[in-house]
């Protein structure tokens, strides 16, 4: 097995509303080794991006990580001062959102953007960071490299963006990148295009990538692992094949059934039936019973554990544990 780059154990995040402490992030446990993707699909709200906040320091202020550990590298990142963090994010881990044009500063060039990481974490010269900038952009297929440089963030179209904060991440050569639904704005054509743009940066640099979506299309075609989440909760995790051939979880089947199969006769989305729990409803048992066709008193009153079931798919429901026994 190759090095752990992510090691997330027993973690539990909670939001904190009207004085009251809600759990987002219920006791959820991964790892990430080096040139490895890790998917994590679920509906909106069911604590993806909570997940990568929590890892990256970057709760909102009625947010924290109550009890767990998440190591980077083998390093503890939680009880790290704010200034202890900002040495690590960027420099060995880093984030890719879902709108670049949030995360760019449209007041400042591409050119500075790309630079200002280089200088202040690898030390680099203003000569070298440029040089180094302008190589990457190359890399990641932006045409015109020395000209996007000197070019603002609202002049590029999405695509070129995006592409600009990999190469931004990627330029310092992190052994974590996180990637925050980065193609949800693409269309097909580009969200292709930069999907093999990290698969082929992760196995040159041998990096970890957490990747979140909710697009099963693009789980298929860039994850070794899956992971599946329901309402803070694991309930699924595997290899894709696993994921995708033999899903055991009724959510895990919920979502797979919920894509439209435009090969199929009959072409309908069959959405999973009920709505998503806010965080603030109470639910005992698993959390997923009040939409789950299969649910008994036992899940209605017990949470269930997460189980393997065959090397490296492990499921958490009722159901599966007493058809397997």
């Amino acid at each position: 097995m190759s090095d752990t780059v992510l090691e997330v154990k027993n973690l539990v995040t909670t939001f904190r509303i009207n004085k009251k402490e809600y759990p987002v992030i219920r006791d959820i446990s991964f790892e990430i080794h080096e040139n490895e993707t890790l998917c994590m699909v679920g509906e909106s709200g069911c604590g993806k991006s909570v997940t990568t906040l929590s890892v990256m320091g970057l709760l909102p202020e009625n947010g924290a990580v109550r009890s767990g550990s998440i190591k980077l590298c083998g390093e503890e990142l939680l009880g790290m001062s704010p200034r202890q963090l900002g040495q690590v994010r960027g420099k060995k881990m880093g984030m890719i959102f879902q709108e670049p044009m949030t995360s760019l500063n449209p007041l400042l060039t591409i050119g500075y953007q790309l630079t200002e990481g280089l200088r202040q974490h690898l030390g680099m010269s203003k000569a070298e960071a440029h040089a180094t900038a302008v190589s990457y952009l190359e890399k990641v297929g932006i045409a015109n490299a020395e000209e996007r440089m000197k070019q603002y963030p609202f002049q590029l179209s999405g695509g070129l963006r995006q592409r600009i904060m990999i190469a931004m991440m990627m330029s310092l050569q992190p052994r974590l990148l996180i990637a925050d639904e980065p193609t949800t704005a693409l269309d097909v054509t580009i969200q292709k295009q930069v999907l093999l743009l990290l698969n082929r940066l992760k196995q040159d640099m041998k990096t970890g990538i957490l990747f979140i979506t909710h697009d099963l299309g693009v789980v298929a075609q860039i994850a070794d692992r899956v992971i599946v989440l329901y309402s803070g909760s694991k309930v699924e995790e595997g290899a894709t094949r696993q994921i995708f051939e033999n899903p055991l979880h009724p959510y895990t089947n919920g979502l797979i059934a919920a894509v439209p199969n435009v090969d199929s006769d009959e072409f309908e989305i069959r959405p999973i039936p009920g709505t998503f729990p806010s965080i603030t409803e109470e639910i005992g048992g698993c959390r997923f019973h009040p939409r789950c066709p299969y649910a008994t008193e036992r899940c209605r009153q017990e949470v269930p554990q997460a189980l393997e079931y065959e090397p490296g798919h492990f499921v958490a429901c009722h159901k599966v544990e007493e058809e397997n026994k």
